[in-house]
């Protein structure tokens, strides 16, 4: 852990610079902070690119380095975008002051995740100064946009025009160290239009209320009962409700109510189940009003349930690796899906969920401990050497 320990301040230095820079997702231009992390990059010869979509916009920085012995590309992934700063004068120290105090590095992005780029950047410039110790190649991706729930950044990289073809794992650095994610129940999220009948609500006859009718159908998915869960698999699905709008002022009897529906899947209750369930229910729902049109079920988002194996080489070598500098993270599945269900869509392994110690995730007072940043580094160094 000694080169860790020889990085320890470089890597505060850095994230400091970056939490500095305001990059909050669909708020904040991008091109500072690129400006910033691409600066450092080039100055120890990483030859960082910019990605851009296809309207121009950057979506994600990375950089290469190829090592002297064959062998797969493991990509080391962060998130350079972030959350919003939510109410300013809450602060203890203001969202990019990048204050350091105690121990605690304070600052929007400390932790989700300019802490991790840092760390990663570091572990980079080691390996390219010694290609030798390296098997194939370690690719950085660094997205910019994470939290807008897009990830057009990871999706340029890997379904891009120029995408590699020998993605053999990848490592999500989110911020915690007492959990190595290795899998994440899945999301299968729809936009339900529901119909009612409009009409003058001070008529003397009334019609079928959107709205109401709309309650029905969230009355009949909240008590929905579904499977347990597999031994394998120890988390449950979950549905959850998680907007509705409909109606406008005060004289018209809206016809139309739209929900928003976040199914949480599993293997005992996938992706084809969801819909089912959301179809059921609506037709349901549909015969109880007949006098209505029928409601719509326009899925948004799938993403499956996903676990590494335990024998997967990513979850070995991380899990090892980090055991050998002194930390135990156990391997966890999460109950929120991440960037490694879209990627195991694909077939790529990934990891996510371990990293340093945090304090307000997206939420007033972010910061980090600076003093667990070594072991974090040095852990995932191992793990790439390993693999």
């Amino acid at each position: 852990m000694g080169w860790a320990h020889e990085d320890h301040g470089g890597v505060v230095d850095l994230t400091r610079a970056l939490v500095r820079v305001p990059s909050r997702a669909g708020v904040d231009p991008y091109e500072p902070v690129i400006a910033t992390l691409t600066a450092w990059l080039g100055e120890r010869r990483l030859a960082p690119r910019v990605l851009r979509d296809a309207t121009g916009a950057p979506v994600a920085v990375t950089a290469d380095v190829v090592g002297e012995r064959p062998g797969p590309r493991r990509v080391l992934d962060a998130c350079l975008d972030t959350a919003p700063f939510g109410d300013e004068a809450a602060w203890t120290h203001p969202p990019t002051s990048g204050h350091v105090e105690n121990g605690w590095l304070w600052g929007r992005g400390s932790a989700d995740s300019k802490v991790a780029v840092a760390i990663f950047c570091h572990i980079a410039a080691r390996l390219a100064a010694r290609p030798d110790r390296l098997r194939g190649t370690l690719s950085l991706l660094f997205d910019l946009d994470e939290h807008t729930g897009g990830f057009g950044g990871a999706r340029r990289y890997v379904e891009g025009p120029d995408a590699p073809r020998d993605i053999a794992g990848v490592m999500i650095g989110y911020p915690g160290p007492d959990h190595l994610v290795v899998g994440g129940r899945g999301v299968h999220r729809a936009r339900i239009q529901v119909r009612g009948v409009a009409s003058h609500s001070g008529g003397r006859a009334g019609t079928p209320n959107a709205i109401v009718k709309a309650a029905d159908l969230v009355r009949a998915l909240a008590s929905a009962e579904l499977p347990a869960p597999a031994a394998d698999f120890p988390l449950p699905g979950k549905v959850t409700v998680t907007a509705i709008t409909g109606g406008e002022g005060f004289s018209v009897t809206p016809d139309l109510c739209t929900l928003h529906v976040d199914i949480r899947t599993v293997p005992t209750f996938d992706d084809a189940a969801a819909a089912r369930l959301l179809a059921d229910a609506a037709r349901r729902v549909d015969r109880a009003w007949p006098d209505t049109p029928p409601t719509r079920v326009d899925p948004h988002t799938r993403w499956p349930p996903y676990a590494l194996p335990e024998r997967s080489p990513l979850r070995t070598a991380l899990l090892d690796a980090a055991a050998a500098c002194g930390l135990r993270p156990e391997p966890k599945i999460a109950g929120p899906s991440n960037i490694g269900n879209y990627l195991a869509g694909l077939g790529i392994p990934a990891t996510a969920g371990f990293g340093v110690a945090h304090v307000g995730l997206h939420a007033t007072d972010e910061r980090i401990r600076v003093d667990t940043v070594p072991g974090v580094q040095a852990a995932y160094h191992l793990g790439v050497l390993r693999l």
